[in-house]
């Protein structure tokens, strides 16, 4: 572990006020969720940063395998939200990772919801919360994210052909740094304004690729299809039934139907 010249790099131009108080970069860890979650348990300070280089045993939702090639982006940042603003930390993530690749590469991307950041309809960016809760309150709330910044072919067969690199959407090299740096403070931004009464509620909705469409959302073993009418104040999906019934989905994994089906 090192928190010299990789850390003393990013904080050169990193403008926050919570995110990034304290930043560890590691060349090397089995799970950036895993070492955030420890140091968290151990008392560190809210808005620490935790990057590696690559993950051993780096996960994405419900337990999945992240698949994790060096050259890419992989972090934690450690939170203790209120009951409120937890819900809220997946939107919260999301638009702060559409921003930073916005304004880093110039593409438009969008949101599948929940938790994928998509360019050119390939997922360029994950999202994971976890959370532990003491009594009533919120002992501490993980957030990690991983970018796609440089994915070899064979890292995009490894991962079904449906994800991608920045670096090939735009054609052109792409700066870690940069990208890890945007993020931040746009994670920075909107966290502040969350915990102070304001979401980002209407920018993540017309993030969302899912809206309008006819999906099939899968929750361990049992899915439903419907039409994505929207979503709540928290961000949950509302999900019309054929059979009329109005179901709000607070987890699960989306599959858009294609158009006219």
């Amino acid at each position: 572990m090192s928190s010299n010249p990789v850390s003393a790099a990013l904080r050169d131009g990193l403008f926050t006020r919570l995110v990034g108080r304290r930043i560890l970069y590691y060349k090397e860890l089995s799970s950036t969720m895993d070492e955030a979650s420890r140091l968290s348990e151990a008392g560190t300070e809210e808005g620490t940063v935790v990057i590696t280089e690559r993950q051993t045993a780096g996960r994405g939702r419900f337990g999945r395998n992240w698949v994790s090639p060096e050259g890419n982006l992989y972090f934690s940042v450690v939170f203790r939200p209120s009951r409120s603003v937890l819900p809220l930390l997946t939107m919260v993530s999301g638009v702060a990772v559409a921003r930073a690749v916005r304004k880093v590469t110039g593409v438009s991307p969008a949101i599948k919801w929940p938790n994928d950041v998509l360019v050119g309809g390939k997922k360029v960016s994950g999202i994971l919360v976890e959370a532990v809760a003491e009594g009533t309150s919120v002992r501490d709330a993980i957030v990690g994210i991983g970018v796609n910044i440089k994915l070899e072919e064979s890292d995009i067969e490894a991962l079904g052909g449906v994800a991608d690199g920045l670096e090939n959407a735009v054609g052109r090299p792409v700066s870690k740094d940069a990208v890890l740096r945007r993020l931040l403070m746009e994670l920075d931004t909107l966290y502040l304004q969350a915990t102070a009464g304001k979401a980002p509620l209407d920018e993540w909705r017309g993030l969302l690729q899912t809206l309008s469409r006819r999906v099939t959302v899968s929750w361990r073993d049992e899915s439903w299809v419907g039409q994505a009418e929207g979503v709540d104040g928290t961000g949950n999906l509302m999900l019309r039934l054929d059979d009329g019934r109005l179901v709000t989905m607070t987890v699960g994994d989306v599959t858009l139907h294609k158009q006219g089906k």
